[in-house]
């Protein structure tokens, strides 16, 4: 089925965190024909999308339809310059690598990639870049919260340690907060 732009219809569609409208039209996918008549319009998916039945008046042809938010990636600067979709197993990963061996679980770490993602769509939707380094700092925040060691751990490569007193000054810094 193809949409095309016709006046006094509308979907809804979502860029970057603001929902805009579009008018178009459903063409029946039968006879091609221009115009379908909405016969019935509920809910779908928990609230997720509209579900609709459709009739052709050119070729009787009943179908449905389904209307969803379209969501577009969230998309992280990286330090080269590149951009990349935001890949929470990345953020999975990381952490998994620092809390090695420590008392943390799989839903903790699952739950922690959860709120950076949540951070880095609020950011993203006040106007702000996502940068990789944006990425990091919400990890160690939330990281902070759970295990200290796995904190240092991942500060430890994030901010690229060179020795024994980049330690003491993040050891430092994590005792004042």
């Amino acid at each position: 089925m193809r949409l095309a732009p016709r006046a006094g219809h509308s979907y809804l569609t979502e860029s970057q965190g603001v929902v805009t409208y579009s008018d178009v039209i459903m063409h029946c996918p039968v006879c091609r024909h221009g115009d379908t008549k909405v016969i019935d319009s509920r809910s779908a998916e928990g609230g997720l999308a509209i579900r609709r039945r459709r009739s052709c008046p050119e070729c009787s042809y009943r179908f449905t339809t389904y209307e969803r938010l379209e969501s577009a990636p969230l998309m992280v600067t990286k330090r080269s310059g590149a951009r990349e979709p935001f890949d929470r197993v990345k953020v999975c990963f990381g952490v998994q690598s620092a809390c090695k061996g420590r008392p943390v679980t799989e839903g903790q770490i699952e739950a922690l990639a959860e709120q950076v993602e949540d951070d880095m769509r609020l950011a993203a939707m006040a106007g702000t870049e996502i940068t990789s380094s944006t990425v990091g700092h919400s990890v160690l925040e939330h990281l902070k919260e759970i295990d200290e060691v796995a904190y240092l751990r991942f500060a430890s490569v994030y901010k690229n340690f060179d020795d024994a007193s980049d330690f003491r000054r993040e050891l430092a810094l994590l005792k004042r907060s």
